[in-house]
């Protein structure tokens, strides 16, 4: 293990130095006027966006009626995660927390390579819903969207800037102030789908549904690849705003655990009721060429075409306004969450300390820039909203999948009798195991080309970053390579069984079974695990001392 907690001298590109205390706490610092509920609304806000409106049909193309389990298991796994990150952010409540841990228990290195998939996780998604907006919105005005392809047009484009905008304009307002935007958008974006799920079933719900044209069509295989290919993971990820604003609330200790796991739980419940609704409404038309082929006219989307198929006209102009609202409101959020891992990473000395600057209202206003700037890369001519969705699933649980590792490094590096944490978890370490394992199988169900794609630039990235590095410093000895290097095994490891995988579970060569895979998967994981626990810091000073500051 590593012996010192202390900052390297290895500064990242554009570095402004090892991290600091810029706005946090303070006259002109982050405000901490997030409550119970306002953190319980951005979680929820964050996970009920396009997710609701194209989730249910990608889940039951790919699954059948077992799409029903692949939304158990997906919320499941990120049950599991969200059980992890409501002990680290209450020990460490942060703005942009996430590239915070991985600082604390493994170094400078580590987080510099994970400040950078976190970067990419979080900006991308704005975006995302705008386009899905946009989309939506080609059914009143069209020429937004070209037909054939879903891919924008310069007027779609136009249109999907200019929603980004408002995104931008509403977080330039302080904290509470956007929490209380949020709170408004979610109470519309709860009430429409559990109404959609109670008109549906009352309308038409046919039993026969389940069973007559196979429950589970495309097998086992069908059941895991609809929990990172049809938006599942995607729409439950959103479960992280809370863990970002943690800086910002007022009394963490009761206040994350609250958010991070009512939210997922209630959305469990939510989606589930929607996959059931929606699959008991389809008529046997609807089913004649099998499950993968349902489809429904233009790209106004499934429960709107159900609820215009049924005759339920007030359903279905109620859910194209909610097509604008939902995927509008995740939007506003997840830039508020984007700009505060853009600060985080400055204010630990991983990006310019330009950008770990605040305005008078306390928002970080060249975070938000910049989130703003490499978010309009996402408005290029992108694949469809199943694919992208499908990689920002697999980036995101790459993300996060490294909090199970740092909560059982502290487990051995804090101990909880000389550092009790606000919130325990139980059984932290078998959890944390079984957390990060699940993980690792998300991004192994999200097949090859996902991970060629995700491994691929990472690398890319990585390298240019080491020339950076050698140019500047003549050598890269300076760089914190013991506490990072579990890294390489963990990234390689899991990229080479997805690509050997089975065809019908990772898309891959078919060197493995499935069988072999899983149990690989399993053992891999857990090794990896004893890995980062030999290269996390023996005694990691800086993470004692933000704990004892409550910070």
């Amino acid at each position: 293990m590593q012996t010192s907690g202390a900052s390297g001298p290895g500064e990242p590109i554009g570095s402004g130095g090892a991290g600091g205390q810029n706005g946090l706490d303070g006259a002109g610092g982050l405000r901490r006027d997030a409550g119970r509920i306002g953190l319980l609304f951005a979680s929820l806000g964050g996970m009920i966006g396009s997710g609701w409106l194209f989730g249910a049909l990608n889940a039951a193309r790919i699954a059948g009626p077992a799409a029903v389990i692949s939304w158990m298991i997906g919320g499941i796994a990120i049950l599991l995660l969200a059980f992890v990150y409501a002990e680290l952010t209450t020990m460490f409540p942060r703005p942009g927390a996430v590239i915070v841990f991985p600082k604390l228990c493994h170094g400078r290195l580590a987080a510099q390579v994970m400040s950078w998939i976190n970067f990419l996780a979080y900006v991308s998604v704005a975006p995302v819903e705008a386009v899905a907006v946009v989309s939506y919105g080609d059914h009143f005005l069209p020429g937004l969207v070209v037909p054939a392809s879903g891919v924008l047009t310069p007027a779609g484009l136009g249109a999907a800037v200019a929603l980004m905008l408002v995104f931008i304009i509403i977080n330039l307002l302080a904290i509470r102030l956007v929490l209380a935007v949020n709170n408004a958008i979610t109470w519309w974006k709860l009430a429409v789908p559990l109404l959609t799920v109670i008109a549906l079933i009352l309308a038409h719900f046919r039993t026969a549904n389940f069973t007559q044209y196979g429950f589970a069509p495309a097998g086992i295989g069908g059941i895991f690849g609809a929990v990172a290919g049809s938006g599942i993971i995607f729409t439950f990820l959103g479960f992280r705003q809370a863990i970002e604003l943690a800086g910002e609330s007022a009394n963490p200790k009761t206040a994350l655990p609250f958010a991070i796991l009512g939210s997922v739980l209630l959305c469990m419940l939510l989606y589930g009721g929607l996959q059931i609704a929606f699959i008991g409404a389809l008529s046997p038309a609807d089913l004649a060429n099998g499950w993968s082929k349902i489809t429904f006219p233009g790209i106004s989307g499934p429960f709107a075409g159900l609820a215009s198929t049924l005759g339920l006209t007030w359903l279905a102009i109620l859910l194209y306004a909610d097509a604008a609202i939902s995927p509008s409101g995740t939007g506003i959020i997840y830039n508020t969450t984007a700009a505060r891992v853009v600060f985080a990473t400055a204010d630990e000395g991983f990006l310019h300390k330009h950008f770990a600057k605040l305005s008078f209202a306390g928002v970080p206003v060249w975070a938000l820039a910049l989130s703003f700037a490499v978010g309009l890369l996402f408005l290029l001519p992108l694949p469809s909203w199943r694919l992208l969705v499908t990689y920002l699933s697999s980036i995101g649980v790459l993300a996060y999948g490294v909090g199970p590792v740092v909560l059982i490094c502290f487990r051995t590096t804090l101990p909880e009798r000389d550092f009790p944490r606000p919130f325990r978890l139980p059984y932290g370490i078998i959890i944390a195991s079984m957390a990060f394992i699940v993980a690792n199988f998300v991004v192994f169900w999200a097949g090859a080309a996902v991970v060629n794609h995700v491994f691929g630039g990472l690398l890319a990235v990585f390298i240019i970053y080491l020339l950076f590095q050698f140019v500047r410093h003549r050598g890269l000895t300076h760089l914190e390579w013991r506490g990072a290097w579990w890294l390489a095994p963990y990234f390689s490891g899991l990229w080479l069984i997805t690509v050997l995988g089975p065809a019908k579970l990772s898309h891959g060569i078919g060197a493995i079974s499935g069988t072999l895979a899983a149990c690989l998967i399993v053992v891999f994981s857990l090794c990896i695990i004893q890995l980062a626990r030999i290269c996390a810091i023996a005694d990691p000073v800086e993470a004692k001392q933000r704990f004892h500051r409550g910070e």
